[in-house]
């Protein structure tokens, strides 16, 4: 905080706009701010106080008229009377730091036999993300609906609502997608209570109340940001505002640009969050280079909020979203078709992403009919991880060609350095006299592979034409497949070839053969392996004891989030590989776990 402060003075800054990031919503530094004499663009310290300690905030909300859901907010925080709430509560009960946010320090117990691991494991997060392990315990709504409403309020006592963004679609209690959606009977009278939350902390500037929602439409307040959440483009979308100039003339002592009345929603529009994760893999945070980075073209009704760009590292150290990719349509049907066909476009290679993830998502028939809730991802998880398919034909022989084509590209470069390019010297690719060139070429496609005989045209061999046409920095192969059209966006990295298409994307590689390729993985390493670069919390297990597949081993902290480790398979633990506290870098092997041995 200081070396911000240091900068603002030294340039001569009137205010300081905190971002969205947790400095945001820290008291201490709205607090230096007002003894400095610099602006903080934002809500009174005493709002960002009372409001982000959760406890505190549901005492005021009850006190407002606010709905809020049967919960212990209380100081005494031993395991027994933890344990005691939420027998009295009833299982299911959410577990949440009491200055917990994105999605930080939260954990369900779904019955006592789990409570005490669970609320271990909140409290450890907590302190890591908010160096507080202070929780609540609460009745946990299954199956609810996640809305959030955008308030704004001026100096001089006026507030407004925004409408709403419906936030059900999460995974690790941390959104996806984001979009309004609720009828206006409905939006009226939770905007009304969003409102009389903020004028109950005389809110000042950009907020947003978080609610839960049951089937019957009934809500109940969980918390409120008291900060311009990441979110908020969905908001201007819809009410064509601009929420941070309304920040900045507020600050300035400004009235709220527009009363209640005048603020009047227009069309529909979508939120997606790209992030640097692994959805087949527990959506376990991912780092590595950005190899390739294709988007789609920003306009009016397409927005793209990003801070990487091609040749960057993705770290370990901060959160894996990459990219807020914002969509408009002037209604739900058309927004959600200019989403899909926008994330089709955003293209990345060099780690793994939940692009298409959110294209399965936003293709599911639930999803288009808007019955979502916060357990929409495990209600439809074989819908939304399909099984691994065989590679079309198509595909492998956009592949071939790509490939083909790339190398006959070398062969020209190198023959054009030829003095004489009708040489025999002057070809890289073997020459052969009276006697037909047959190109033997196998690619791998996940677990099929598929084996070529190139040019040679017979009934195992496909007859395909393409070329290679470059736009700005981006490669498309035009080609045809048996007389099937198509154009992917192509992407040749090593021996991995990279297609892209509105069908969706393709990996296909050429195999190293077994004697040039390493060995690595778990599976070598006779035990569990950090899937990335972290700091080891907490080890579980000593040499000699006996574990299950499944059981846990190690906790690990990564980009911001508590990762447990579990067994791979049976066996006894031969020796623990890293002590508390140390950093593990990714397929590090943690453990070496034999099989026992029958007696």
């Amino acid at each position: 905080m200081e070396k911000v402060m240091g900068a603002a003075k030294g340039s001569g800054a009137q205010a300081i706009h905190p971002g969205y990031g947790f400095l945001s919503e820290n008291t201490e530094f709205a607090e230096l701010c007002k003894r400095e004499g610099i602006i903080f663009i934002g809500p009174p310290s005493s709002a960002i106080r009372d409001m982000g300690i959760k406890s505190t905030s549901k005492h005021i909300m009850s006190a407002a008229g606010v709905p809020i859901i049967e919960g212990y907010h209380g100081e005494d925080q031993s395991d027994e009377k933890l344990r005691a709430e939420a027998a009295r509560i009833g299982y299911p009960v959410m577990i949440k730091a009491v200055r917990g946010g994105g999605g930080k320090g939260m954990r369900i117990a779904h019955s006592e036999a789990e409570f005490q691991d669970q609320l271990e494991s909140a409290r450890r997060e907590a302190r890591k993300s908010f160096n507080d392990d202070v929780m609540l315990v609460e009745k946990f709504v299954e199956n609810p609906r996640h809305v959030e409403v955008q308030v704004f309020g001026d100096q001089h006592g006026n507030a407004v609502y925004l409408f709403e963004r419906d936030c059900s679609v999460q995974r690790r209690h941390q959104k996806i997608i984001e979009e309004p959606g609720i009828s206006p009977e409905v939006r009226k009278k939770l905007g009304e209570a969003a409102v009389r939350a903020a004028k109950a902390v005389n809110y000042v500037g950009a907020g947003t109340v978080e609610f839960i929602m049951d089937a019957q439409h009934n809500f109940y307040f969980m918390e409120m940001n008291t900060r311009l959440q990441v979110e908020h483009p969905v908001s201007e979308m819809i009410t064509g505002t601009d929420l941070v100039e309304w920040q900045l003339r507020v600050a300035a002592g400004e009235k709220l640009p527009l009363a209640q009345e005048e603020i009047k929603l227009r069309g529909h529009s979508f939120e997606a969050r790209i992030y640097a994760e692994d959805p087949n893999n527990g959506f376990l945070p991912g780092a590595g280079p950005l190899l390739h980075l294709s988007t789609p073209q920003s306009d009016e009704h397409t927005r793209i909020e990003t801070g990487v760009r091609q040749g960057d590292e993705v770290s370990v150290h901060y959160d894996p979203m990459i990219a807020k990719l914002v969509v408009w349509g002037e209604d739900r049907a058309a927004a959600l078709k200019k989403l899909r066909y926008c994330l089709r476009q955003y293209n990345i290679v060099g780690l793994s992403t939940n692009i298409d993830f959110l294209l399965h998502l936003s293709s599911h028939p639930e999803f288009k009919a808007g019955n979502v809730h916060t357990s929409f991802i495990a209600q439809h998880h074989a819908q939304l991880f399909p099984a691994p398919q065989a590679p079309s034909h198509q595909v492998v022989c956009q592949a071939a060609l790509g490939l083909l084509l790339r190398e006959q590209a070398h062969t020209q470069h190198f023959s054009a350095q030829s003095h004489d390019k009708y040489s025999p010297f002057a070809s890289c690719t073997g020459r052969r006299v009276n006697i037909l060139h047959k190109r033997n070429m196998t690619l791998q496609l996940g677990d099929s592979s598929e084996s070529f005989v190139l040019p040679q045209i017979d009934d195992e061999s496909f007859q395909v034409w393409g070329e290679v046409q470059t736009e700005g920095e981006v490669s498309f192969l035009h080609c045809c497949i048996n007389g099937v059209l198509s154009r992917p966006k192509l992407v040749i990295l090593d021996n991995t070839v990279h297609l892209f298409s509105m069908e969706g994307s393709a990996e296909v590689t050429v195999p190293v053969p077994k004697y040039l390729a390493g060995v690595t993985g778990a599976a070598a390493q006779g035990g569990a392996v950090a899937p990335m670069t972290g700091t080891i919390e907490k080890v579980l297990v000593k040499a000699g004891d006996k574990v299950q597949a499944g059981d846990a081993l190690v906790v690990m902290i990564a980009m911001k989030m508590e990762h447990t480790i579990r067994a791979p398979k049976a066996g006894v633990i031969k020796k623990v590989l890293f002590k508390e506290g140390a950093q593990a870098n990714r397929h590090a092997p943690l453990v070496e776990l034999e099989e026992e041995e029958e007696a």
